[in-house]
C-alpha cells in the first residue's frame, strides 16, 4: 500500500468556485394545503375562483422549500456535515456546509467497500465527472467505511473489483451519523441503503431517491434531473414534464398557459 501524506485540507479549497448566485423565492406550503383541501359547502363558482386564486399563486413561484419540520427531506437544508474522506489518495476533510452559495451537490450514499453493485456506480459518476463540473456541481461518494478502507480500495484495480483513483471524495461515516440524518441507514445491518440526493446552491435538498441494496442506480437519470432543477430555478415561472431534458419544451404551471404544451404533443 502506497504511504499516505498527514495533512488534512478541505476539498473546497481544491478547486475554484463562481460567485454565488441570487436566492429563489422561498414560499411555504400554505398553498399546497389549501389544494389538498376541497372547499366544504361552497358553491361552483366560489369553487373557481379559488382555484383561479391558487394558479396566480402557483405562477408566481412553483418552487416549494417544506417547513423545518417537515418531512421528508426535500425542500428542507441537508443536514450538516463534517467528516474524513479520501481524495486523490490523500486524506482530507469535507464540510457540507463548504458548499453553500458555490455549488450543487450530488450527495449519494453505498452500503460497503469492496462489494458489487457500489464499484459500478462509484466509478460510473467519475468516468462522468466532468460533465457534472460543467454544470458547476460536486459529486460525494458516502459509506460507513473507514478511510483506510476507502485508500485501500482506491489503490485497487477496476480490474480486480477495484476503483483505482476517482475525481470526487469518497467520505467515511464510521460513526453512521451522516447515513442517520439522511435517512438510509439500516440500523440493524449498520450500513446505509442506496440514497441520493441532489442539494442546491442555497443548501437544500430538492431530488432525493432511495434503492435497495442490490439495485444500482442511473448516471444519465441523476444528471437528467439535475439539468431539470438548475433549469426551473432559472425559469422558476416554468415547470419540467416526464422526462425533460435540455432544449425540449417546458410547460407554464397554469390552466390556460400549459395548453399552449399539450396542444404540441
Amino acid at each position: 500500500m502506497a504511504s499516505v501524506t498527514s495533512s488534512t485540507t478541505l476539498i473546497s479549497s481544491t478547486r475554484a468556485f463562481p460567485a454565488k448566485s441570487s436566492s429563489l423565492p422561498s414560499p411555504s406550503l400554505s398553498f399546497l394545503r389549501t389544494l389538498s383541501s376541497p372547499p366544504a359547502s361552497a358553491s361552483l363558482r366560489s369553487s373557481f375562483a379559488q382555484r383561479s386564486s391558487l394558479s396566480s399563486v402557483s405562477r408566481r413561484s412553483f418552487a416549494v422549500k417544506a417547513q423545518a419540520d417537515d418531512l421528508p427531506l426535500v425542500g428542507n437544508k441537508a443536514p450538516d456535515f463534517e467528516a474524513e474522506a479520501v481524495f486523490d489518495q490523500e486524506f482530507i476533510k469535507v464540510k457540507l456546509s463548504e458548499y453553500i452559495g458555490k455549488k450543487y451537490v450530488i450527495l449519494f450514499f453505498y452500503p460497503l467497500d469492496f462489494t458489487f453493485v457500489c464499484p459500478t456506480e462509484i466509478t460510473a459518476f467519475s468516468d462522468r465527472y466532468a460533465e457534472f463540473e460543467k454544470l458547476n456541481t460536486e459529486v460525494l461518494g458516502v459509506s460507513v467505511d473507514s478511510v483506510f478502507s476507502h485508500l485501500a480500495w482506491v489503490q485497487t484495480d477496476r480490474k480486480s473489483g477495484g476503483l483505482g483513483d476517482l475525481n470526487y471524495p469518497l467520505i467515511s461515516d464510521v460513526t453512521k451519523s451522516i447515513s442517520k440524518s439522511f435517512g438510509v441507514l439500516i440500523h440493524d445491518q449498520g450500513i446505509a441503503l442506496r440514497g441520493l440526493f441532489i442539494i442546491d446552491k442555497e443548501g437544500v435538498i430538492q431530488h432525493s431517491t432511495i434503492n435497495n441494496l442490490g439495485i444500482g442506480r442511473s448516471v444519465d437519470e441523476t444528471m437528467r434531473t439535475l439539468q431539470a432543477l438548475q433549469y426551473i430555478q432559472e425559469n422558476p415561472d416554468e415547470v419540467c414534464p416526464a422526462g425533460w431534458k435540455p432544449g425540449e419544451k417546458s410547460m407554464k404551471p397554469d390552466p390556460k398557459l400549459s395548453k399552449e404544451y399539450f396542444s404540441a404533443i
